[in-house]
């Protein structure tokens, strides 16, 4: 993920989960360890869309759903694409084995709202190169096909600021369904729109 996409991913999160709406681009900058040149150039992007206003010591936020769609039409989910395979068991079975992962899109609604708008057949989850090892492990156990040409597994790599975080941002599991194929994935998508709408103002 691009390091430009983890600042969006922060402002998104501060608004949605913490209901902050004012920022200054030097604690953006040392919260990521991203540099104030890549900050400023995230801020001028959304200050000419309308999405916020600027002002001489910090910035406010105007509208969260142009940020929000902003991020998901430039969110690129194979380039981050690590692992991928066809399991065979259960999806339900293969998310209770896993490690203590970042799971996003399907598993991630489910687990955040309780519920799942449809049936879901693949699980997406983030991990960095140890957990992979882990994940290899304990799926072992069931019939494994990596060079499957129709994989329901697909483990994403884990950007450089996501640990920050201890769940996925709500806004993470929205640009990843976005960016999702599965006929479903729509269903979730006006799920979870449907749940953020007291939010988007």
């Amino acid at each position: 993920m691009k390091r430009i996409e983890e600042i969006y991913r922060e402002i998104l999160f501060s608004v949605l989960e913490k209901k902050e709406a004012t920022f200054t681009q030097s604690e953006i900058s040392k919260k990521l360890s991203i540099s104030l040149s890549i900050v400023n150039a995230a801020i001028k992007k959304l200050n000419s869309m309308g999405a916020i206003k600027v002002y001489p010591r910090n910035f406010h936020i105007l509208d969260i759903k142009k940020i929000l769609y902003l991020w998901a039409s430039v969110r690129d989910l194979n380039k981050d694409m690590v692992f991928k395979a066809r399991i065979e068991a259960p999806i339900r079975e293969i998310e209770r084995i896993l490690p203590a992962v970042f799971f996003t899109a399907y598993t991630a609604y489910k687990l955040r709202f309780g519920d799942v708008p449809a049936d879901y057949s693949e699980i997406y989850i983030y991990a960095d190169e140890k957990e992979l090892e882990t994940i290899k492990k304990r799926i072992s156990d069931f019939k494994v096909y990596e060079n499957s040409g129709n994989p329901n597994f697909f483990v994403l790599k884990e950007d450089q600021s996501l640990n920050l975080y201890e769940e996925i941002p709500t806004a993470q599991i929205f640009v990843d369904l976005w960016n999702l194929k599965e006929w479903y994935a729509k269903d979730f998508i006006n799920a979870l729109e449907n749940n953020l709408k007291s939010k988007f103002g």
